[in-house]
């Protein structure tokens, strides 16, 4: 950060100083801008809506790609026109230069997780109306939400250890470091005493959980318990909420967790972020080429849980990519029977060790491959909702209107995935859970009664 503000001393402003917050990327620094704001409540500051009320405001930026890059600097310029006085975190926070470059009146730059810079230049900025101690434990009992009261997102580790070649996140966040057991437990059943119904567990690579402390034993309500996923998941299963699982690498120790999801301990879903099928590619990726014995424990798992849906996202256009490595992974995608798929067109990003590979696809290539993927998952995903038609399930009730009510299964991560409707039903509350008959469906969606 640019600047080295000393702890700051009380305002003599007996007015308590509001700060604005913009939070863009992934649900990870949607935690991070949690945390902050968090702090700065517990101190006396208050939150404000809007640019015209705000004393300063911070910038949560995303920085992985150029286009989220472009938004992360669109949303600087907008706070510095509207109100003047901004500081900027998050990933792209990690290269002050470029940000100063086009916006040099900003007043700090910090990292992606540098919750104490961004409090201290708060502090330089904005003092406080009372004393503070800017150290303060920065994730305490009672914390500010950005997601609906019913539920939240559990950040569980930082960084990554692996290193795909398109991919610059440990550059951002550093390797994977993950939080003690007993914190992470603490805070979700806080959050369940506090209404939350459902959890979602977030990290770089959920499946690697404790893998940086060689799976330290901790303490929770007095007994020990591993810093591993399969016992994380075995303890949140006991508090009552439904409890999903993102960005979980296909690692051995995740068969494990079928018989937790059979007992409906935690949701029979997964988030795997395969991004391809063809090894020659996922070498060039530097990601595991075992796309066969993937299928088979796809099927395994779909034999034990039968209810599993599983979710994932593809990469088309890789430098490389040939349109027999495209025909082969369309291939295994009619294979694999995925319920949920995004895809992209690879897009190089700096800093990433895949920009010097040869032969890069054509953009109207990318477009035309992203365009057959989508056709043939659309297919997939409609035939597999179809099949749902006359059966009941649960429902989670995220919104009612008018019109009625719309929620989510098990199968729907908020904000990613599908949707069940409840037409007519006026008569709902958000976070309310039903069970409800499937009559209808889509590519996407379903409608219930």
């Amino acid at each position: 950060m640019t600047d080295s503000p000393s702890r700051p001393t009380p305002s003599s402003d007996a007015t308590p100083k509001r700060v604005g917050m913009i939070s863009l990327g992934c649900p990870k620094a949607l935690v991070d801008s949690e945390r902050i704001l968090t702090q700065l409540r517990l101190e006396g500051y208050q939150i404000s809506p809007s640019y015209n009320d705000a004393d300063v405001v911070v910038v949560n930026t995303c920085g992985f790609i150029d286009s989220a890059k472009q938004e992360s600097l669109d949303a600087i310029g907008e706070a510095l026109k509207e109100n003047g006085k901004v500081i900027v975190t998050g990933c792209m926070g990690g290269d002050e230069q470029q940000i100063r470059a086009v916006h040099p009146d900003v007043l700090a730059v910090s990292g992606a997780h540098q919750y104490e810079q961004v409090m201290d230049a708060v502090h330089h900025y904005a003092p406080a109306t009372t004393a503070h101690d800017p150290y303060l434990d920065l994730v305490p009992p009672q914390g500010v939400k950005l997601t609906p009261r019913h539920y939240a997102y559990l950040k569980i580790s930082e960084g990554c250890n692996h290193r795909c070649s398109f991919c610059i996140i440990p550059s951002l966040r550093g390797d994977l470091v993950s939080r003690p057991i007993g914190e992470v437990l603490d805070e979700a059943e806080r959050l369940v005493n506090a209404g939350t119904k459902e959890l979602l567990v977030i990290s770089q690579d959920t499946s690697a959980y404790g893998i940086d402390s060689k799976f330290r034993t901790g303490f929770w309500q007095g007994r020990p318990v591993k810093t591993h996923m399969q016992q994380l998941c075995e303890q949140l299963g006991e508090l009552g909420a439904w409890v999903r699982l993102h960005y979980v690498y296909p690692y051995p120790h995740v068969d494990n967790l079928m018989p937790l999801m059979a007992a409906g301990k935690i949701l029979p879903y997964l988030d795997i972020p395969f991004q391809h099928a063809h090894p020659e590619v996922l070498r060039a990726m530097k990601r595991p080429a075992n796309e066969e014995k993937v299928l088979e424990r796809i099927q395994r798992w779909r034999r034990e849980v039968p209810d599993i849906s599983l979710r994932s996202t593809f990469i088309v256009g890789f430098p490389g990519e040939s349109e027999a490595h495209f025909d082969y992974l369309l291939e295994w995608l009619r294979e694999a029977q995925l319920d949920r798929v995004g895809c992209f067109k690879y897009e190089a990003v700096a800093g990433a060790a895949a920009n010097a590979l040869a032969d890069p696809v054509a953009e109207e290539v990318k477009q035309e491959r992203w365009e057959r993927f989508m056709q043939l998952q659309q297919e997939i995903s409609s035939a597999r909702l179809q099949a749902k038609i006359g059966r009941t399930v649960e429902v989670l009730v995220d919104s009612v209107d008018e019109d009625g009510a719309v929620g989510r299964s098990s199968a729907d991560a908020p904000e990613i995935d599908g949707h069940v409707y409840l037409d007519g039903r006026r008569d709902l509350q958000p976070g309310q859970l039903i069970t409800a008959t499937v009559v209808a469906a889509d590519e996407y969606d379903l409608w219930a009664e």
